[in-house]
């Protein structure tokens, strides 16, 4: 995994060979960061990442600035790695959580400018995840809601649903409380 800009630029982390989840793409995860560097200013954003993985995502807001990030996975060897790699680079911006994110975000009382979601593609309660975070009150009213997943998911009819982006077999769905 490398990290594609800011102040970790070309930074190498390596998840262990057991690793229970699939990093985004260095070809999506840069396809967002550029649709995000022209949408917002990410210097000083509040930054949730659910189904956290192997912190990838979280490591690059924290590259470019963000203010805080909060990662939140269930998987422990995944928890682990993220922990490891945010004493490595001695983050103090970035926390970790080892948390069911169904469970952990109705009980979150900070308000997030971004909340990024990458829940693994074949994920049962996908569908639910909008809502999930969009009522929870943790997205500031003028922040964003961004949702990684497969083909097959279809988050279209949500209301509060923006736009996709497709790249190759990633999808990002893009979603704002307005």
């Amino acid at each position: 995994m490398r990290v594609i800009g800011g102040k970790y630029k070309s930074r190498r982390f390596s998840p262990p060979k057991n690793f229970p989840s699939r990093p985004t793409t260095d070809f999506a995860k840069e396809s967002l960061f550029n649709i995000l560097d022209n949408r917002i200013e990410m210097e000083g954003i509040d930054v949730l990442d659910c189904f956290a993985g192997t912190g990838n995502i979280s490591l690059e807001f924290l590259s470019r600035g963000a203010n805080s990030v909060l990662s939140v996975d269930s998987n422990f060897v995944a928890f682990k790695f993220i922990k490891k790699t945010q004493a490595e680079i001695k983050e103090p911006n970035w926390q970790m959580v080892k948390q069911d994110v169904f469970k952990y975000v109705p009980k979150i009382t900070k308000t997030f400018d971004l909340i990024f979601a990458d829940p693994p593609f074949a994920l049962k309660d996908i569908l639910k995840l909008p809502s999930l975070f969009l009522e929870s009150g943790c997205l500031k009213d003028a922040g964003d809601l961004i949702i990684e997943h497969g083909k097959e998911t279809d988050f279209s009819k949500h209301p509060n649903f923006r736009e996709i982006r497709n790249y190759g077999g990633v999808n990002f769905s893009f979603f704002t409380l307005a």
